[in-house]
């Protein structure tokens, strides 16, 4: 039998994203664990959230986690097939009439201590070390929406500087983006990580450490970060109800498309 009382730190950063969508939200997910966790939500937090992806697909409610945003599996569970451009319209519309309802959720490569991420390359612009595959929609998300950032929490992601700024973050702290010219009312409000999740502090905006993974610890957290962070105020976040796991691997990704179960050592 499944031993639901074991699990991985995959699954507890997908059930902590979950955690961060309300039922006022409107969600703007993608696949991966973004989606596995906003899955969690609508099933368990949040029922009356409502989940949009790029593509044009909204309110969605896939009784299976799909494999991209114009997966068969996202279009049979939604409210509306949109083209992409109705997307990008209702997107500007919210901004426009100054709603708090989205919640974007984003990811890339490196993160400075101000929420600023980079998913466009490794090294100088003109000749990287590593290109990746860039924006995508995420800067015009990062600019309008408020934002949860998932990434790996390792030194080399976690930086003083970032390369590149692909989507902006609170900028060098207060009234960074109004001096760009961004919206100063919106930004990224948390970063969910493998070893806990990470929030901004409403007077600096820089990065702290609101909360570890049993698996994880404040030391451990500093010692994974290149910059200095603040872990006075994190606290062990619980663990999570067998049931969530159970539905995780039995119903939400039981293919394991994004969330690898370690095989059961057999009894003696």
């Amino acid at each position: 039998m499944a031993d639901y009382t074991k699990y991985t730190n995959k699954e507890m950063q997908a059930i902590t994203l979950a955690q961060q969508i309300t039922n006022d939200n409107i969600a703007i997910v993608g696949t991966g664990l973004p989606l596995i966790g906003a899955s969690v939500a609508k099933r368990l937090f949040a029922p009356k959230c409502n989940l949009i992806v790029e593509s044009g697909l909204m309110d969605c409610s896939p009784i299976e986690v799909p494999r991209s945003v114009g997966d068969l599996r996202f279009m049979a569970h939604c409210g509306c097939q949109w083209p992409n451009i109705r997307f990008i319209g209702f997107e500007a519309n919210e901004w426009l009439h100054d709603t708090d309802r989205l919640i974007a959720f984003i990811g890339g490569a490196q993160i400075d201590p101000y929420g600023n991420v980079n998913s466009t390359c490794i090294g100088d612009y003109h000749a990287p070390k590593t290109r990746f595959t860039g924006s995508g929609g995420a800067n015009a998300i990062a600019t309008f929406s408020n934002t949860i950032i998932m990434i790996q929490h390792e030194k080399r992601r976690f930086m003083q500087k970032i390369d590149y700024v692909t989507s902006p973050g609170w900028i060098d702290g207060p009234g960074g983006r109004e001096r760009l010219g961004l919206p100063g009312n919106r930004g990224p409000q948390a970063v969910v990580t493998d070893r806990g999740i990470l929030k901004f502090d409403e007077k600096t905006k820089r990065m702290y450490l609101a909360g570890y993974y049993e698996t994880s610890s404040p030391e451990d957290v500093i010692e994974n970060t290149g910059f200095d962070i603040d872990v006075s105020r994190a606290v062990k976040l619980d663990a999570p109800a067998p049931e969530v796991i159970r539905m995780i691997r039995e119903e939400i990704d039981p293919g394991q498309a994004f969330i690898q179960v370690p095989k059961e050592e057999p009894a003696n």
